[in-house]
């Protein structure tokens, strides 16, 4: 984890910001409750995210904070179930694949004030699987190509090719 936190106090939100949370939680409950493969769900897909790309499927259900946060790449698949805490901000690169239930987590609360959330980026670079009920951790770089074992807890950035599994996630073998 080599990326620096932001800090976000939530004691001080403007009440454009308070305003735009509500609006995502609006929008995640409506494209949770439309029909998938429709005009009006994808629609509200490229209005949830900060950016959607050509080719690129999203299954509800679905938990988004902070969407606008969230870019995602051409050609990417996220199934059913997957958390986005992304005050932090997620990048997923073309080609990545995100499995059922998996939560990608940019941003905690502050051990004594509570009411400070610190946030680091995530990113899974091009063609990165994320297996079923893995969890990535703030500030965490998934690499290229690289595995991540089903139910991981990742807490340190995956080389590229690498494949890693359990809590925490270690390295188990690269792919040729």
């Amino acid at each position: 984890m080599d990326k620096d936190y932001t800090i976000i106090d939530l004691s001080a939100i403007s009440e454009e910001d308070a305003a735009k949370d509500v609006y995502n939680n609006q929008l995640c409950f409506k494209l949770n409750h439309t029909m998938p493969h429709t005009p009006e769900y994808d629609a509200l897909v490229q209005e949830l995210f900060g950016e959607f790309g050509e080719g690129s499927t999203i299954m509800p259900m679905i938990n988004v904070v902070r969407g606008r946060e969230v870019k995602i790449g051409r050609n990417c698949a996220i199934l059913n179930n997957v958390l986005f805490m992304a005050a932090g901000g997620v990048t997923i690169g073309d080609g990545a694949r995100i499995a059922a239930n998996a939560q990608l987590i940019t941003n905690n609360h502050d051990e004594h004030k509570r009411w400070l959330l610190t946030c680091a980026p995530i990113e899974i670079k091009r063609n990165a699987w994320v297996g079923a009920g893995a969890t990535i951790l703030p500030g965490i770089t998934i690499g290229e190509n690289a595995i991540v074992a089903a139910s991981a807890v990742v807490t340190k950035n995956v080389p590229d090719n690498a494949v890693v599994a359990g809590v925490p996630a270690k390295i188990i073998k690269y792919i040729d």
